[in-house]
C-alpha cells in the first residue's frame, strides 16, 4: 500500500486509522453507561439525556465543529481550562479530531448497544439480583456477556463513521497536513487542484476497502461470540 499511495496520502490513511481508533475506544466506556442508562434506567431527564445523545445526527457536522471550537478553543470554557492546567490544547491538533469523530460517532454507538440492552430479557436481570447479586455483578456477570455483539456492533459502526467525518473535523481542527489531514480533509484537498481526482480516487478506493473490512470483521466477531454463547 505504500508504494500504491503516495506519501501525502498515506499520512492520511494512517491519520485517519489513529483518531478513529482513539475515537471508538475512549468513547465506548461513556456509550456503553449511556446505553445501559436509556435502557434501563428511569430518572428525570431521561428524554434530555436522549436528545442530546442524538443530537450530532440531525446537526449540520459544521454547526457541531464550531461549537467544539467555541467549548475547546484556547479561549473557550472547556478548551481555556485544559490548556492552562493540563497544557492540552485540542483545536488544530489531531486529538480533537478524535474528540469530533467520537462525538458525531457517538449516537450510533449508543442506539446500537442499546438495542442490544433492550433485547435482553430483563428477568434474567432481575433472578440475578433476587440471589443478592449487586447490580454492577448483575451487569458484568448476565448483561454484559449478552449484549457483547451489540457492542462490537456499536464499536464498528462507530470507527466507520470516525472515518469517514469531514463536516465537524474541518471546522473544528482545520486542514493541516500531517496533523489534521484525514482521508476526507485529504480527499477534499485533493479534488480542489486540477489532476487530483487520481489521488482522490486512490482514497476513495482504500476507505471502501476498510469499511467493508471492518463490516465483516464486526460480523465474524458478532456469530463467534453469540455461537459461543449459545453453546455454554
Amino acid at each position: 500500500m505504500t508504494t500504491w499511495l503516495g506519501p501525502e496520502e498515506w499520512q492520511a490513511v494512517a491519520l485517519s486509522l489513529k483518531v478513529s481508533f482513539w475515537a471508538t475506544l475512549l468513547s465506548l466506556p461513556f456509550g456503553l453507561l449511556c446505553a445501559h442508562a436509556l435502557a434501563r434506567w428511569r430518572f428525570l431527564g431521561r428524554d434530555v439525556l436522549n436528545w442530546l445523545v442524538h443530537l450530532p445526527l440531525v446537526l449540520p457536522p459544521v454547526v457541531t465543529g464550531y461549537l467544539l471550537l467555541l467549548g475547546f478553543g484556547r479561549q473557550g470554557p472547556i478548551g481555556s481550562v485544559l490548556d492552562d492546567l493540563f497544557g492540552i490544547t485540542l483545536a488544530f491538533q489531531w486529538t480533537g479530531a478524535a474528540l469530533a469523530a467520537a462525538i458525531m460517532a457517538f449516537p450510533l454507538m449508543v442506539r446500537a448497544i442499546r438495542l442490544a440492552i433492550e433485547a435482553v430479557d430483563p428477568k434474567l436481570e432481575e433472578a440475578a439480583a433476587t440471589l443478592g447479586a449487586s447490580r454492577i455483578k448483575v451487569f458484568v456477570t448476565v448483561t454484559l456477556p449478552l449484549i457483547v455483539p451489540g457492542i462490537i456492533a456499536g464499536a464498528v459502526l462507530a470507527f466507520a463513521k470516525a472515518m469517514g467525518e469531514f463536516g465537524a473535523t474541518i471546522t473544528f481542527v482545520s486542514n493541516i497536513p500531517g496533523e489534521t489531514r484525514t482521508v476526507p480533509s485529504a480527499i477534499y484537498a485533493f479534488l480542489q487542484v486540477p489532476g487530483g481526482e487520481t489521488g482522490a480516487m486512490r482514497l476513495v478506493m482504500v476507505s471502501v476497502a476498510i469499511a467493508i473490512g471492518a463490516l465483516i470483521l464486526s460480523e465474524f466477531l458478532s456469530r463467534r461470540v453469540a455461537q459461543r454463547i449459545s453453546g455454554s
